[in-house]
């Protein structure tokens, strides 16, 4: 039983399933599934669809350059049946699936080493360009101004500067505490403050 592979995308097709379509000059394409065949017949160009294998070997995602990707290619060379050797090509078969498991997710570990790295770079990089669009001072920043010795005023007074210049939807709501005779009322965060 030969497993094909699909030769838009790339799967594999097993026999009796999919469709297998024989062009005028005698060359047959093997699709595992509809969809595969519309997108051929359709002309599109498996290398600029993201679904397919070969887009992502073209981007870099998946293995091409190994030695066991060497032993599923077709060859036709008749040989005479064996026992001996059919049990030794299944043998050989188990064990380069194996060892292509294991170089494969060897390849993705080097491919995602220091992604996380580079997203929190990409994150920080976009808060620091988009810095005025923060509502207000975060309680970190205020830690950070109180380390380097600024007062509980000059804080304030940064906070009030930011809130000043930025104002999330137009009006930034918070909550603010009045004192009447001595007592402190809560006033509800409907108020707008300019």
């Amino acid at each position: 039983m030969r497993v094909d592979p699909c030769s838009f995308c790339g799967r594999p097709s097993y026999p009796s399933k999919g469709i297998t379509f024989v062009r005028n000059d005698g060359k047959s394409f093997r699709f595992c599934r509809s969809k595969c065949h519309r997108n051929f017949k359709m002309k599109r160009n498996p290398r600029k669809l993201k679904w397919t294998k070969a887009h992502r070997r073209n981007a870099g995602k998946e293995m091409v350059v190994d030695s066991t990707l060497l032993f599923g290619q077709r060859r036709n060379e008749p040989i005479r049946y064996d026992r001996d050797i059919v049990e030794k090509t299944l043998s050989a078969m188990k064990r380069i699936s194996e060892i292509r498991s294991r170089r494969e997710r060897v390849f993705y570990k080097k491919r995602m080493a220091g992604k996380r790295e580079r997203d929190l770079a990409t994150a920080r990089k976009l808060v620091a360009e988009n810095e005025h669009l923060l509502p207000r001072m975060r309680g970190s920043e205020k830690k950070r101004l109180a380390e380097m010795g600024a007062t509980e005023e000059e804080i304030e007074a940064e906070e009030e500067t930011r809130t000043n210049k930025s104002s999330v939807f137009g009006k930034e709501r918070r909550r603010v505490r009045i004192q009447v005779d001595g007592d402190e009322e809560e006033v509800g965060d409907d108020m707008d403050m300019d």
